[in-house]
């Protein structure tokens, strides 16, 4: 079985002093029968771009079959109010961790859990298969309960959504993260995993990575249009 991904919102790594533009990759993934999955909402401030990238699709929210939202993170699950009715799934390591997160961590949104009991909530072991040909997996490192999608593409290449497991090409080259929640060994572990026998990933925060001639490039760089107002 086959399935395939469009990026519906581009997500960046830029920062600032003080703080980060926190724009995550939203993607939307059909798997072989048609089922829609939703990879993370992103946050509040590309709620626009979420709804036109859909719209530009032919779809609204209603259309969304599934939400998996890879951790809890405000970057990546804020818009989950606007796929109302829709289930959503997410990791049980991943609730548990934000209900006690690591005490550096600043990034769990302000009553989630909440948010959460307002959804039909499918709560995911360790691995599993999320939607035919879609396998989803634990990546811990960034937190203690991230999870990634798997899966083949009709042309045989392999591709795994990797969410803040794997942020940027760095954390590749590096073959651990930079900001770990969870444990800079969970981390190793996780992305040695999502790089093993995958031609294709697409990082947190950065355009699609490929494995090229036994080699990871990328053919776009990151950007933002900023305009002043």
């Amino acid at each position: 079985m086959h399935a395939k991904y469009e990026l519906l919102v581009r997500g960046n790594s830029l920062s600032f002093k003080g703080g980060f533009f926190g724009l995550c990759n939203v993607a939307l993934v059909t798997a072989a029968d048609g089922t829609r999955v939703l990879f993370d909402t992103g946050h509040y401030c590309v709620r626009k771009g979420l709804i036109n990238g859909l719209k530009d699709r032919g779809l609204a929210p209603t259309d969304i079959d599934l939400v998996f939202l890879s951790h809890l993170h405000f970057d990546h699950c804020q818009n989950l109010d606007l796929f109302k009715g829709v289930p959503v799934a997410v990791g049980k390591t991943e609730i548990e961790y934000a209900r006690n997160p690591h005490p550096d961590d600043l990034f769990i949104p302000w009553k989630i859990h909440d948010l959460l009991a307002d959804f039909e909530l499918r709560v995911l072991p360790q691995r599993g298969i999320i939607a035919p040909g879609i396998e989803h997996f634990e990546v811990p490192g960034h937190t203690t309960g991230c999870q990634a999608l798997r899966f083949a593409q009709e042309d045989g290449r392999r591709v795994v959504l990797a969410g803040d497991a794997i942020k940027y090409p760095k954390e590749v080259l590096a073959q651990v993260g930079d900001m770990c929640f969870g444990s800079t060994e969970d981390s190793r572990r996780s992305i040695a995993e999502i790089c093993a026998n995958t031609d294709i990933v697409v990082p947190g925060h950065f355009p699609e990575i490929f494995r090229r001639h036994g080699n990871w490039i990328w053919d776009e760089p990151p950007s933002i249009e900023l305009i002043l107002r």
